[in-house]
């Protein structure tokens, strides 16, 4: 079985992130999200994958310096955590899963925080499978999203959304707003180029809000800081496919319709 690796800054410029790694388009984010990751290091945050050439891997860091609006001190917040395709149901996600609670506990943390779609959202972790390993519910936000915990004592004290998600809206009045950063190596070509010319085409105005730092991140109106699109001043996905002229007009139309 292959073996799991840690990045850091000695190797993360030699080593592939996983995501995007043979898509020239998506050169430019690569590049970004590598230059992400190589600041949080510092922070103590961590990315974990597979020793293949595989999306298999986990990413987390102390939730206090994480770029999402929660308040938890005293958990480490996992961010992406991903087992694609033929390495399904070989037991890596259990794996990397107790490596970080070794890690909280090591680290003396209370527990391991994440956020998710009630139901599942596109780019976040399985909230299923989340909740089958010892996660629970702890909030739940009107515009889908869920707030998992696990705990390692009892009596830690639950993390909690920020009042900024709360409503599920955007103060920006624009027909399409999107927040994003650059914790994806997929959303700058997404948002920067393909996005623009979908919502061109269709004579609609768009705001484009590019989170350049975590204090940014945690007072976003969305959890999904890798990428929320609102439709009029509402949320309406973190699914970075809506950006393509083929996909948009399907996903609007269908969330609008759930409205009324």
């Amino acid at each position: 079985m292959e073996k799991f690796i840690v990045l850091d800054q000695a190797n993360v410029n030699q080593e592939h992130i996983c995501c995007a790694i043979s898509d020239k388009k998506c050169r430019e984010g690569y590049q970004l999200k590598k230059d992400w990751l190589k600041r949080e290091m510092d922070n103590g945050y961590v990315f974990r994958r597979l020793d293949a050439r595989a999306k298999v891997f986990m990413e987390y860091g102390p939730a206090a310096m994480g770029w999402v609006p929660i308040t938890a001190p005293d958990y480490l917040l996992i961010n992406c955590f991903w087992v694609s395709g033929q390495y399904k149901g070989n037991g890596y996600a259990k794996q990397l899963l107790q490596l970080a609670i070794d890690d909280a506990k090591e680290r003396g943390y209370k527990g391991l925080v994440t956020v998710v779609g009630t139901q599942k959202f596109h780019f976040m972790s399985d909230t299923k499978w989340l909740l089958k390993h010892g996660f629970t519910t702890v909030e739940q936000t009107s515009s889908g999203f869920s707030l998992l915990v696990l705990k390692f004592e009892g009596e830690a004290k639950d993390p909690q959304f920020n009042a900024c998600v709360q409503t599920g809206n955007c103060k920006e009045t624009t027909d399409v707003t999107v927040y994003y950063s650059n914790r994806c190596p997929f959303s700058e070509l997404h948002v920067q180029h393909i996005l623009k010319e979908t919502v061109k085409k269709r004579n609609l105005s768009l705001t484009i809000i590019k989170l350049e730092s975590r204090e940014q991140a945690q007072q976003a109106p969305s959890p999904a800081t890798i990428f929320s699109l609102f439709y009029q001043g509402k949320f309406i996905t973190t699914d970075l496919s809506i950006c393509l002229d083929s996909r948009f007009d399907k996903i609007v139309e269908k969330i609008v319709r759930e409205w009324k």
